[in-house]
């Protein structure tokens, strides 16, 4: 089968050209982030593989069905990008890769955490500029610090198992709360509203949905306690980012680590550093010291890039043996 790939890296090209061609398959790798001005790229092929920052509208999947699109796999846990109520009404089944290596995430976030609070991304430059100070570099101990993980699935679980080894008490908030897993590394539930009033640290690892779209917002961020460090390796749309600016501006937020920004599809995984940055609010964001921002690496490990190929393979394979691949996505 010929696959068209869309948004990748050499690091995409590594992993994904054996897992799919070990198959038979002939995956052609295109750069171009797909949209609805990119979609004729997609025309004649029967499955596309897409990334988190790639968009597939209503508009597209109808014009890709009449082209002979059967087949979405995303490369990634999220599948907001798809419009899955298209792909229902045309046929198109749609797969994506639940948990590559939650491990990678959970790991990541901790990594925020331990550098805003000690000052890590500080230090760093000012050691290279000839400056061993001290001032302004002054943390505090992770143990007996309360941290809350809000989304416990299996990365949200791993942050708190993680934290839980620096003695932290680590509290967490879900809809649907998984009480045994929690309870054996450590872990309870509390309320959101408790989690958000008494948290020093508060790591986000959530899907984005209508209902958690923008659920840090300038109400939530009013209940928590004054200086909290605020953490989310999971998606941009979780924050409302000009309320985060107020709060940062005014105190309230001690600390933000973010590997996701909210309007990042036209930035993130490209090289922009001879371009003037457009975006404002983003450019507001980079001018605090007390703010820490990634380009959605969390992921980016040796690990989860070979589960993500090996399980996006998977995904088509079952599909074309009639047999609901593990990752299928359903309405």
């Amino acid at each position: 089968m010929e696959i068209a790939v869309f948004s990748t890296k050499k690091y995409d090209t590594l992993y994904l050209r054996p897992a799919l061609e070990a198959n038979g398959h002939h995956p052609h790798f295109l750069q171009t982030r797909l949209d609805n001005e990119t979609v004729v790229l997609a025309e004649g092929y029967t499955a596309i593989c897409i990334f988190v920052n790639d968009s597939l509208t209503a508009h597209g999947i109808e014009h890709l069905a009449k082209k002979g699109l059967k087949y979405v796999l995303l490369r990634c846990a999220g599948y907001n990008n798809v419009d899955l109520d298209a792909a229902d009404k045309c046929g198109i089944k749609v797969a994506r890769v639940p948990a590559y290596s939650p491990y990678s995430v959970a790991e990541f976030a901790v990594g925020l955490m331990l550098m805003l609070n000690r000052n890590l991304h500080k230090a760093y430059t000012r050691v290279r500029a000839g400056n061993f100070s001290l001032e302004g570099l002054t943390g505090f101990d992770m143990r007996n610090r309360r941290i809350g993980i809000v989304g416990t699935g299996k990365i949200g679980l791993l942050t708190g198992k993680i934290c839980r080894g620096f003695d932290s008490d680590v509290v967490c908030y879900d809809p649907y709360p998984n009480i045994d897993r929690a309870k054996e590394y450590g872990m309870r539930y509390v309320s959101l509203d408790e989690l958000l009033t008494t948290c020093d640290i508060i790591s986000l690892h959530c899907p984005l949905l209508p209902s958690t779209h923008h659920m840090i917002n300038s109400e939530t961020l009013s209940k928590m306690k004054d200086g909290v460090m605020i953490i989310n390796t999971s998606r941009g749309g979780l924050i409302d980012t000009v309320a985060l600016i107020k709060a940062l501006k005014s105190g309230k937020v001690g600390q933000v680590g973010m590997d996701v920004y909210e309007h990042e599809s036209n930035m993130y995984f490209e090289d922009s550093s001879d371009s003037i940055m457009l975006d404002d609010v983003f450019s507001r964001l980079l001018t605090f010291h007390n703010v820490c921002i990634t380009g959605h690496q969390a992921f980016l490990t040796r690990e989860a890039l070979e589960n993500i190929a090996q399980e996006t393979a998977s995904n088509l394979e079952g599909f074309l043996k009639g047999i609901e691949p593990k990752g299928i996505v359903k309405i």
